[in-house]
């Protein structure tokens, strides 16, 4: 499922063993953590060799986790990773198996709207062409929109984020980069100027693949960058549902509804007393389970992401969110 580690990684774990000390993550900051590596697939990195070396590996303000500092699983926290960060001080308050490769599903749409953001106009109109509108795939989320259909870039990030539209997706990376292979290539590129060296993507939308995986600390690096530098991300996440205009092929007016897939948003789930989530994105697949990144603010007024990945079902991944809400 996953490819060989290249040398680098302990170039990488150099670096990162650095930025701890500016993070402000660890719990003994005087301690030289040295069990801790990041290591890049081979084919994720579309940089050479040489470029490595010179690249700085993880962006300002993160939290950095050692492998040696994670906490002991909780008991009630049985799914495979779970993550808890406070963004206002760059502190970890849990953290368990966050560097285990795994599928992510949908929340793979946190990465695809980072590359549009970052690479695209939201005034742009996008087409949709025949392989978007065409998903055949069971049990894929789909917005609906029909071939020839023509619409805003931003439009179809608010139906890729707050309804998880798989159509939406493929939609975007062909906009961007002309093919969902193109743009899978920069998704792996801009992982790997994050410094989110434990992934690789394969599509934008999280429909299965045995090489599309992720980590729960990759997701945060992420999730940071995008409610740190991207307003326009907040708005989308923090909707609990959208109308979409937009025009067919012959120019009739069309407009869709999207309601929110974070429980927390339609007020099916109720957060701890003190807690405020803002939003975050849902994935679930047979083989990825359910997964879930928020991004909220606790009693103090800080704000923290939390992940939990592939708990057994949707109803054990609230109840185990809650749980890791109620730390902050």
């Amino acid at each position: 499922m996953y490819s060989k580690k290249k040398p680098i990684c302990k170039l990488i774990a150099f670096f990162a063993a650095s930025a701890v000390f500016l993070s402000g993550c660890s719990e003994k900051s005087d301690v030289l953590f040295t069990d801790y590596e990041l290591d890049i697939p081979a084919d994720t990195s579309t940089s050479s060799n040489a470029d490595w070396y010179s690249q700085d590996y993880l962006a300002e303000n993160v939290c950095v986790i050692p492998a040696g500092r994670q906490k002991k699983k909780d008991i009630n926290l049985p799914a495979d990773s779970a993550l808890l960060i406070n963004t206002k001080t760059d502190k970890m308050l849990y953290a368990h198996d966050i560097y285990k490769r795994l599928y992510p599903a949908s929340i793979t749409k946190i990465v695809t709207a980072l590359v549009a953001l970052k690479h695209g106009n939201p005034d742009d109109i996008v087409t949709i062409s025949y392989n978007a509108s065409h998903i055949t795939e069971y049990g894929a989320k789909l917005c609906g929109f029909n071939e020839g259909d023509k619409i805003k870039l931003e439009k179809l990030l608010y139906a890729l984020i707050v309804y998880s539209g798989n159509d939406a997706g493929i939609a975007i990376a062909e906009h961007i980069s002309g093919s969902e292979e193109a743009f899978s290539e920069l998704m792996n590129k801009e992982m790997a100027e994050l410094g989110a060296a434990g992934s690789h993507f394969t599509n934008p939308h999280g429909l299965h693949d045995d090489n599309h995986y992720t980590t729960a600390y990759d997701l945060y690096l992420v999730f940071n960058k995008l409610v740190s530098d991207y307003p326009d991300f907040i708005n989308f996440i923090s909707r609990d549902s959208v109308n979409v205009k937009f025009r067919d092929a012959i120019g009739n007016k069309k407009e869709l509804h999207f309601t929110s897939t974070v429980k927390y948003k339609i007020n099916t789930e109720t957060p701890p007393e003190g807690v405020t989530v803002t939003g975050g994105k849902t994935g679930t697949t047979m083989m990825a389970g359910s997964n879930l990144i928020l991004y909220s603010t606790g009693p103090d007024g800080s704000s923290y992401i939390s992940v939990v990945m592939h708990a057994s079902d949707i109803y054990s991944l609230y109840s185990q969110m809650n749980y890791l809400l109620s730390m902050e």
